[in-house]
């Protein structure tokens, strides 16, 4: 018999990622990869990393310098408004998730920045809504093996130029052995 719960040791952090178990059949988090940006004792949330839209940030936000961005749907929250991730600390009002990568901060000089050419494109990665969830929540999910946790370097989070499913699958296999045929199994075993 597969084991397609391993048992993981690693808890939830602002900076860790989050993969869904292959078999988790929902339009945002099937096969998804979240990066948490906040988890407390209040709730949790983060950006889908591997869910993108077919949109131009120049559609999103006028007088935008054109820019080839991928915008990723970073969750069902909050779904009409834009949050960015960037790696600028330099920039006011920016919170640190992970190492060289912030999130927020003064949205107006970031653009002033990107419009200089002080800010390249790949400093930037642009999320429409987030993912939340309330007190406990996410750590009853992690409970019952919905999701693995995991790390990744920051040059991964900022990437957009990969296939969706990919990321998932890169970050299953990267956890070791024990979840590499995670990696590889079907989304729907019964076509196995």
């Amino acid at each position: 018999m597969i084991r397609f719960t391993p048992s993981g040791k690693e808890l939830p952090q602002a900076g860790s990622i989050l993969l869904a178990e292959p078999f988790l059949e929902d339009p945002y988090f099937g096969r998804k990869a979240i990066l948490l940006c906040e988890h407390n004792s209040q709730g949790s949330f983060g950006f889908v990393l591997n869910n993108f839209v077919d949109i131009a940030l120049g559609d999103l936000m006028e007088g935008w310098p054109e820019m080839s961005h991928r915008i990723s749907v970073g969750g069902p929250v909050k779904n009409t408004n834009l949050y960015y991730l960037h790696t600028h600390p330099e920039i006011e009002g920016s919170i640190p998730i992970v190492e060289g990568i912030c999130m927020g901060g003064d949205f107006e000089k970031i653009r002033k920045r990107v419009e200089q050419g002080k800010i390249p494109p790949d400093d930037l990665r642009f999320f429409i809504g987030y993912a939340g969830w309330s007190a406990n929540q996410l750590l009853e999910e992690i409970q019952s093996h919905s999701w693995f946790v995991t790390q990744t370097p920051g040059y991964r989070i900022m990437d957009t130029a990969f296939e969706e499913e990919d990321l998932w699958r890169q970050l299953i296999s990267d956890m070791g052995d024990a979840y590499a045929h995670i990696a590889n199994a079907p989304s729907n075993p019964s076509l196995n």
